[in-house]
């Protein structure tokens, strides 16, 4: 197995696919703040993704099963049915506001990271 093809690079990309899928819902929560009747989105991953984990490191040959579950995980849209206001809407703009700064700062890290394992590869190939 290569780096571009390991466990933590795959971990990597499927983190930075919540990510963005989680920015998105909140932005289109944001944007529906004012909709009567609009659901707020929620996106959920970690919790599936620890549960597949789990299950994965007791089986018998422990990469392939790790390998497997972050393969079959992927993030998880919902609406959340709670009302905040009397025409059913259910943003909560301060703290949609809050979760896209965490979000993007959880994007930068991962970004980092990314980068910084890029970095790494591409000064072994040049011999650095």
């Amino acid at each position: 197995m290569d780096f571009l093809t390991s466990n933590s690079f795959l971990m990597m990309e499927k983190s930075l696919g919540y990510l963005w899928t989680k920015q998105a819902a909140i932005a289109d929560n944001i944007t529906n703040a004012e909709t009567p009747g609009y659901k707020e989105k929620v996106v959920t991953f970690e919790e599936s993704l620890r549960g597949k984990l789990l299950q994965a490191s007791r089986r018998a040959a422990p990469a392939k099963a790790m390998r497997q579950a972050l393969e079959g995980s992927s993030a998880r849209v919902t609406e959340q049915d709670v009302q905040t206001r009397m025409d059913d809407n259910g943003v909560n703009v301060t703290a949609q506001a809050a979760e896209a700064i965490r979000n993007a700062y959880q994007m930068r890290y991962v970004m980092s990271s990314l980068n910084t394992d890029l970095a790494i590869l591409n000064a072994a190939i040049r011999g650095q």
